[in-house]
């Protein structure tokens, strides 16, 4: 028996809608939107979260891809300007294909131009931050816990170096929700992150909104957390109205997503693996 002419293998979903998707987007890449979670998906988790990094295999892999497929999109809470840079996209050859939805698709970096287009923040968050430092200060298992800025379009409460992360993590999660209540805002769980953001802002209406505008046929989408629900919301809405879809969960830490997803795969690490192979076969 002769060996594959492939240096990556492609999973095998597990359920029949995960297959079509699969095979739509092997069968006309051309019209194929992959759409990635940056933070657990291309990059590991760290815990600082200004120190996270592209896994070294991923701008190779987009690179390959993206000249095949009708684009690619980075979706994240993060600030875009900081994916481009924390991504290493910038004038990365390959990816003219690319764009970086950042703050939950509030902002938008495209590959083409170079620049960042945002409407201007909302009010509350500049609001609630003004509240955050002693809010967190007043309170015993916020020790250790510290805030992340969002370039005044979200404001995060990390509790991964605090004393008790999930006890932090648990005490703070009701009474965050009701701060960024009184500001308009909502409370957005992670994986030991609590994020205050606008409402409607998520990561289901911009991938809905650019699958959209880029005119797509099919559509795959790779995230780890649970802020990546609403884009596997956005996915299944979307295959219920007759676009194939697959849906792509890196690691098994959030049972929430894993369970919903169409393949699981070990980690950014595997998502790069994913991505090459995909290049390999369209």
């Amino acid at each position: 028996m002769g060996s594959s002419p492939y240096a990556h293998s492609l999973p095998t979903p597990s359920t029949p809608a995960g297959r079509d998707g699969l095979a739509a987007i092997l069968d006309r890449p051309s019209g194929a939107v992959v759409a990635l979670d940056f933070d657990g998906t291309l990059a590991e988790i760290v815990p600082d979260p200004e120190q996270a990094r592209a896994h070294p295999g991923a701008v190779p892999a987009l690179a390959a891809l993206a000249p095949k497929i009708a684009s690619v999109a980075v979706i994240t809470g993060r600030p875009a300007a900081v994916a481009v840079r924390y991504g290493g996209f910038a004038g990365a050859e390959g990816l003219d294909h690319l764009v970086v939805l950042g703050h939950y698709g509030a902002e938008r970096w495209d590959a083409v131009s170079g620049d960042v287009s945002a409407p201007a923040p909302h009010p509350g968050v500049a609001a609630a931050r003004a509240e955050l430092a002693g809010f967190l200060d007043g309170r015993d298992a916020a020790r250790g816990a510290w805030i992340e800025e969002k370039g005044g379009r979200a404001v995060a409460v990390h509790t991964r170096r605090a004393e008790d992360p999930q006890g932090a993590f648990d005490a703070l999660r009701e009474p965050l929700a009701a701060l960024a209540s009184r500001h308009g805002l909502i409370l957005e769980p992670g994986r030991m992150v609590l994020e205050l953001r606008p409402p409607g802002v998520d990561k289901g209406v911009a991938l809905a909104e650019y699958v959209q505008e880029v005119g797509a046929t099919a559509v795959l989408y790779a995230g780890d957390d649970l802020g990546d629900l609403p884009a596997y919301g956005a996915v299944d809405k979307l295959r219920s109205d007759g676009m194939p879809g697959l849906l792509v969960c890196s690691g098994t830490e959030v049972p929430e997503l894993a369970g919903r997803a169409d393949v699981v795969v070990g980690g950014p690490g595997a998502v790069v693996g994913l991505l090459a192979a995909l290049s390999e076969r369209v």
